[in-house]
């Protein structure tokens, strides 16, 4: 008999840290509790809070819910490790980045055929709904695909900063692929490097990874909304700041804006 897609341990990935090893309901406990709760339900908020300075210009706050929905499903399937888990974990990353880039990507970067940002939405829509039947096919080549968008928003990154003489602009930026780039070693260290980790009793690589790329979405938010507001609000003058203040080891990011003078 074939297994429930609900069921624990159906998924079709496993990742390194043992299994039911400190818990008798939770498959990966440092994967579900420690990180999960950390880098998504802790830290999403805190990008909320980034958000605060724009509530009067109704900048756009959606991608932070499928954001906060995917720190629920991985919460969800790293306790289960079930297949419906691994299906809402790997497609809520995909629906935030379908939101981010519908709202978010430069009107500047449009394919030719593309004129207004409505029709923009519907080729976003229509990607991100083949792209979600696709992931029904080879769930396995899931995380491997929606890790490679990293590479075109870093591509997008460069061709902003080749335009930006900002100094903050530029080391938020470093900060935010430095975070990556530790995050995206520590997935990949424990995808394929598991034997040597489980042979050190230390297989809680991808745990740092959930910490990792909350800490590098942190720096990208902001980011991001630094550029939306020079393209969609140009007479506004945004400019990168750090709360408590720089001087902190800890911050957090976020930007704000220099109001133009009202015209008599």
């Amino acid at each position: 008999r074939m297994p429930s897609i609900f069921s624990y341990q159906s998924a079709e990935v496993d990742w390194c840290e043992s299994n039911f090893e400190r818990s008798a309901v939770i498959a990966e406990y440092y994967n579900t509790d420690g990180t999960s709760l950390f880098s998504f339900l802790l830290l999403t908020p805190l990008n909320f809070l980034v958000l605060e300075v724009f509530s009067e210009l109704q900048v756009n706050h959606g991608t932070f819910v499928p954001l906060l929905l995917a720190g629920v499903f991985s919460m969800y399937f790293h306790m289960t490790l079930s297949y419906v888990g691994q299906l809402l974990d790997e497609l809520s990353i995909l629906w935030t980045l379908a939101v981010a880039y519908s709202f978010w990507y430069p009107q500047a970067y449009f394919p030719k055929c593309i004129k207004t940002r409505r029709h923009f939405f519907w080729l976003t829509g229509i990607t991100t709904v083949i792209s979600t039947l696709m992931s029904f096919v080879k769930p396995t080549l899931n995380a491997y695909a929606l890790n490679c968008i990293a590479f075109h928003l870093l591509y997008l990154t460069w061709k902003e900063l080749k335009k930006c003489n900002d100094k903050r602009v530029h080391r938020m930026a470093a900060v935010m692929v430095m975070w990556w780039a530790l995050a995206i070693t520590s997935w990949i260290s424990d995808r394929w490097l598991c034997w040597l980790w489980q042979a050190i009793n230390f297989p809680y690589f991808h745990s740092f990874w959930h910490v990792l790329i909350a800490m590098s979405l942190l720096y990208c938010c902001p980011l991001v909304i630094y550029f939306d507001v020079s393209y969609e609000m140009p007479s506004f003058k945004p400019k990168l700041e750090y709360w408590p203040s720089d001087s902190w080891p800890v911050v957090v990011p976020y930007v704000t804006l220099e109001e133009p003078h009202k015209q008599c």
